[in-house]
């Protein structure tokens, strides 16, 4: 048995391996979210903002139900990794498609100044759309 088998074989290194990735992949995406969005989603939180809470919520679970999909349908690290960017990224591009597509509301703005309506359409946009692109990288 070589060195990396006996890693991939063993399911509870398996396991902690693939949660460690998910953590780090969470807290990367993540990052990459706050970046795009035009407020800051933690002081935000901090403060009580409910939109900017289930929004960012949304966004915690269809990046981990992507994450999901991806573990579950590739048999190595690297293709999960590897899939689960390319989920992301398609995530990713959902938001803009969001914005795009609603020109009368700024999202970005209605979500800071709490519109619990649009915080919450958000949320469900990135759970609903992670499904789809979860069934796609599988």
């Amino acid at each position: 048995m070589d060195n990396m088998s006996f890693w991939t074989e063993n399911r509870y290194l398996s396991t902690i391996g693939f949660f460690s990735v998910t953590v780090i992949l969470l807290v990367v995406f993540l990052t990459i979210f706050e970046i795009v969005t035009k407020y800051n989603d933690w002081e935000e939180i901090k403060k009580g903002n409910v939109s900017v809470a289930m929004a960012t919520g949304g966004k915690v679970f269809g990046i981990c139900n992507i994450i999901r999909y991806a573990i579950q349908n590739h048999d190595t690290f690297g293709q999960s990794i590897v899939w689960s960017v390319f989920g992301f990224v398609l995530l990713m591009v959902s938001y803009f498609i969001f914005e795009f597509l609603t020109p009368n509301i700024k999202v970005d703005q209605e979500i800071q100044r709490d519109n619990r309506a649009v915080g919450f359409l958000s949320m469900i946009l990135s759970v609903s759309i992670s499904f789809v692109i979860g069934a796609c990288v599988s």
